[in-house]
């Protein structure tokens, strides 16, 4: 037997698994460039196709540079490496004769809460902040002035103005996801039709991902008005030091955890200070390459050297995976998650994460390890709430739900706050539960240990359980032979690879 330390919520859970079960734990982290920023100037002057950005600009030129958010990939770090990007590209305009009162930086936020004065404070480092003289735009979905500059399948292609009334446009991301970074941070910028329209069944792959498609064609229409260039940043997994010094990668660091006794220390802490524990503990993430060029090109090449650096291969199919949900939420200002943001970090984020097919057989079993305590954080979540009083015993109703979301759309207050930077866009949480549906399209159950509040996961269609044991005993009943269970360390979520026959 195995005893394997999983991360759920606040809490440490130590789980006994099977001889026969797979501990599914990542890659360590790879060879890192010693000069973020050198990498980056590097890539804008050798790009991997077209022009380099000393062709697209000339001097005094107005240039907007898009950035996203870092609310990806988790957990985050206090000196992320995007920083540390953006500096380059400022600075390579600086010497290119654009100053930065010529500059306009765009963050790209798409529906989630829009940044505030603490949020733009983790897209640059102190430094950067106080000799940066260009104007910051923070975008607004649901602003009237957006710009149209084409369609695609009827969706208006609506923008933020600032990437047409310039004359370049700079795309400085990580790539992470096809739904995150490169062309998906036109997306971040465009309106609520679009944003509502890009969902992708996968989050490693490109041909059933609507969000990409509008994202190309978001490039397409720009480049054919202002010069376009951007540069990727292919991201390491953090690297733990102390207590956790690592883990998740090393086995004999799984093996210091779970028999080290502060560990029971640990487990007798409030929730909230536990919280407060697990963020102050010192990481490091560093880059690994950086990539220019076209904002799909370049991303493309970056986001296929991140899988292969981060992700891991199974031979085959699981039958059940368990599935570790932290306390923090995938957006900005991290916070204790509701319910359905649980569900998207497990289904909608940690599963999605795959490449050549899904990790589950059909019909498997997904057992998220989450309290599921219906908590609100007001006001940023309430229109979390929205979602939920549509919500009927045994799963979320289409009709119901499409009811829900037209009304929530059009609530006058709703909208306010979101404009105030007060909350989410009311739409946000129906885009999260779409998000769920292609793992939940594949799965035949979802297992909620641990549950606090059955009545929440019932709501969602799960199927709530005290403990990890009873769930094993549930996801083993449901298959006809021994199920092939995997135990998923995480956080961090990395790409899952199911080896072709």
């Amino acid at each position: 037997m195995t005893r394997v330390p999983l991360l759920a919520g606040s809490r440490l859970v130590v789980v006994t698994a099977a001889d026969d079960a797979l501990v599914l734990r990542p890659p360590p982290p790879g060879d890192a460039v010693a000069d973020v920023g050198a990498a980056v100037r590097d890539a804008l002057r050798f790009p991997l196709a077209g022009e380099p950005l000393e062709a697209l600009v000339s001097r005094g030129a107005r240039v907007t540079i898009v950035v996203e958010p870092p609310q990806l990939p988790l957990p985050g770090t206090e000196q992320d490496p995007r920083q540390a990007a953006i500096a380059a590209a400022v600075d390579e305009l600086e010497r290119l004769g654009i100053p930065t009162g010529y500059q306009t930086l765009l963050v790209a936020g798409g529906l989630a809460r829009r940044a505030g004065g603490e949020q733009l404070e983790t897209l640059v480092s102190p430094e950067f902040a106080r000799r940066f003289h260009g104007h910051v735009e923070v975008h607004d979905v649901e602003r009237e002035d957006l710009v149209e500059i084409g369609t695609s399948n009827s969706i208006p292609l609506r923008v933020h103005p600032s990437l047409v009334r310039t004359d370049a446009v700079v795309v400085v991301s990580a790539a992470e996801t096809v739904l995150h970074g490169g062309p998906a941070a036109l997306v971040g910028a465009a309106s609520r039709e679009v944003l509502r329209a890009a969902g992708a069944y996968s989050l490693l792959e490109t041909s059933a991902s609507q969000g990409w498609r509008l994202g190309l064609e978001l490039e397409r229409a720009l480049v054919r008005r202002v010069p376009l260039i951007g540069a990727s940043l292919v991201l390491n997994h953090p690297r733990f030091s102390g207590t956790l010094s690592g883990y998740p990668y090393e086995e004999q660091a799984l093996e210091r955890i779970v028999r080290s006794p502060f560990r029971h220390l640990f487990r007798m802490l409030p929730g909230a200070l536990r919280a407060y524990v697990l963020r102050s503990l010192p990481l490091e993430r560093s880059v690994a390459a950086a990539f220019a060029g076209p904002p799909s090109v370049a991303h493309t090449e970056a986001l296929l050297r991140g899988v292969e650096l981060r992700g891991i291969t199974l031979d085959r199919e699981l039958d059940a995976v368990f599935v570790g949900v932290p306390r923090t939420t995938p957006y900005l200002p991290r916070e204790r998650p509701n319910p359905l943001l649980g569900a998207y970090l497990g289904l909608g984020i940690a599963l999605r994460l795959w490449r050549n097919s899904f990790p589950l057989a059909e019909g498997g079993t997904a057992i998220l390890l989450h309290r599921f305590q219906r908590h609100f954080s007001h006001p940023t979540q309430q229109p979390y709430r929205a979602f939920f009083a549509a919500s009927r015993t045994g799963g979320p109703e289409a009709s119901a739900l499409a009811a829900a979301e037209a009304a929530a759309g059009a609530d006058v207050r709703a909208l306010e706050a979101y404009r105030a930077a007060r909350t989410c866009h009311p739409l946000l949480p129906f885009v999260d539960w779409d998000g769920c549906q292609p793992a939940l399209g594949r799965l035949g159950h979802v297992i909620i240990a641990g549950c606090r509040d059955h009545a929440a996961a019932r709501q969602l269609g799960f199927v709530p359980t005290h403990g990890i044991g009873p769930a094993l005993t549930m996801a083993r009943g449901w298959t006809e032979r021994p199920p092939r269970v995997g135990f998923l360390l995480s956080p961090p979520y990395f790409p899952l690879r199911v080896a072709s026959d």
